[in-house]
């Protein structure tokens, strides 16, 4: 008798351990489910290139700052602007490439002063698989400050005579809007300027007031200048100019025109606050 219960509390311990050995199983599955989703579920990072911070395929999109330096910005104007460029520079999205630019004047041309992609400031990043506090650290000494130091250079006017800001657009679209990556993604371009382009071939501060699309068709610019903006789509942010009596709502139609007649889709203009 004593025999037979010693064999039954055996039989129901050897039962008790199977049952937790199952358990501890099944647990052990249910943890490695529970990880493998997280994992799968996780969009993996793109791998990047050290000099521009870019996915080595491409940006994910692209925005181009253009700053008209050919004159001084009167102080409001600096100040609307300078939130603008912070704007453009904390909104931008991860691995979308911001390039901030001034007109070559010398070579009717742009001139970078930053080219890069956003990173990613960590945010959103699990604990588990990544480090969001090194994440934001290399986002603000490789992306965000060189940004906000180049915002600060652009403001710089080279007190120039001339003003090619059809040059420096045509040369914007070949360097940043041509390539095949480029053709997949989204493209903007603001140009902060008062657009009085100003050049031997074309000029509209002695235009009389005839700022018509038909009188720039005829000068040399109009196939010198002619370009490809691959439907990426451009704002004008307008500094008003007062040294120069012009038709501001027929000067932006203008430029409106230009853009279309370029494969470039009108964003609209906004004056900024200020006069030159």
């Amino acid at each position: 008798m004593a025999r037979r219960q010693s064999r039954q509390r055996s039989s129901a311990r050897g039962t008790g351990a199977a049952i937790g050995g199952i358990a501890l199983i099944f647990l052990a599955f249910a943890a490695l489910g529970i990880l493998t989703l997280f994992y799968f579920s996780v969009t993996p990072k793109p791998k990047l290139d050290a000099a521009s911070l870019c996915p080595i395929n491409g940006p994910e999109g692209i925005t181009v700052v253009l700053v008209d330096t050919s004159d001084d910005l009167p102080e409001p104007t600096q100040r609307q602007v300078l939130g603008l460029l912070e704007d453009q520079i904390s909104e931008l999205p991860d691995y979308h490439k911001l390039d901030i630019r001034v007109l070559d004047i010398a070579g009717s041309r742009s001139r970078s002063l930053f080219s890069k992609c956003n990173p990613g400031d960590g945010t959103g990043l699990s604990e588990w698989t990544d480090n969001p506090r090194l994440a934001r650290m290399r986002w603000i000494e490789n992306f965000r400050q060189p940004a906000k130091d180049a915002v600060k250079n652009s403001l710089s006017s080279a007190k120039a005579k001339s003003s090619p800001i059809m040059g420096a657009i045509q040369d914007i679209a070949i360097d940043q809007f041509s390539s095949s990556a480029a053709q997949k993604v989204e493209k903007k371009l603001i140009v902060i300027s008062d657009m009085l382009e100003f050049t031997p071939l074309y000029s509209q501060y002695p235009s009389g007031g005839d700022l018509s699309y038909q009188r720039f068709k005829r000068s040399p610019a109009y196939l010198k200048f002619r370009t490809d903006l691959h439907d990426a789509h451009v704002k004008i942010e307008y500094v008003q100019q007062t040294q120069v009596t012009i038709d501001t709502v027929r000067h932006i139609e203008f430029w409106k025109e230009w853009i279309t007649d370029n494969k470039g889709a009108f964003d609209g203009a906004r004056r900024l606050q200020g006069a030159r």
